[in-house]
């Protein structure tokens, strides 16, 4: 969806018009789920998560500011709420359920091997986000699992680029080394040739 679609859908939910307020919710619900489940491994809290956060959207549309992207918007809230959530209650990890929910899914008709592979680099990668501080492991998920450029990700996040830069380094390299120690070689050559 370009920004111009985005703003005009904005304008319209801000009207009244329920129809414009779920094509929003459908054009970010996926990308906000898989955020928030790589942050937290839990699928229930980030369903939670996302429920509250398009709820304070819908009902705060009138503060969003257009000269930003609607994501960002969405993605600060919706981290606002991880955050305090997570304050209350620790997150557990279930590299299961995380490696079968995500934004793009593994198709149904694909050959037995190739989604057993799928399923053991997602579970994989799981691991490795896991043994990541915060930071890193957010960084690491906007940039190689939403595709954010870095100045996106740096605004969000309301650091330097340059800090940005080094948390994506130092996590893929700490991923890299969990690979190397943790899990096959394979993997470990795959994931280097991904994040080289």
């Amino acid at each position: 969806m370009t920004k111009g679609e985005e703003l005009r859908l904005i304008e319209l939910a801000q009207a009244g018009d329920h129809d414009a307020a779920s094509a929003l919710i459908r054009a970010h619900q996926k990308s906000l789920f898989a955020y928030l489940l790589r942050l937290s491994g839990n699928p229930e809290l980030s369903e939670d998560v996302v429920q509250d956060a398009f709820v304070r959207v819908l009902t705060n549309l009138h503060r969003f500011d257009p000269r930003f992207r609607f994501s960002t918007w969405l993605f600060t809230i919706a981290k606002r709420l991880y955050v305090n959530a997570c304050q209350k209650m620790k997150p557990v990890y279930d590299t299961d359920v995380v490696g079968g929910r995500q934004g793009n899914g593994v198709e149904p008709g694909l050959p037995t091997l190739l989604r057993e592979r799928t399923n053991n680099a997602r579970d994989a990668i799981g691991r490795a986000l896991q043994q990541l501080s915060s930071e890193q492991r957010e960084i690491v998920v906007l940039f190689h699992q939403q595709e954010w450029p870095i100045t996106r990700i740096a605004e969000f996040m309301d650091m330097p680029e340059g800090t940005v830069k080094s948390h994506l380094h130092r996590g893929r390299r700490k991923m890299r080394k969990y690979f190397e120690l943790h899990e096959s070689a394979d993997w470990a050559n795959e994931f280097a040739g991904v994040v080289a």
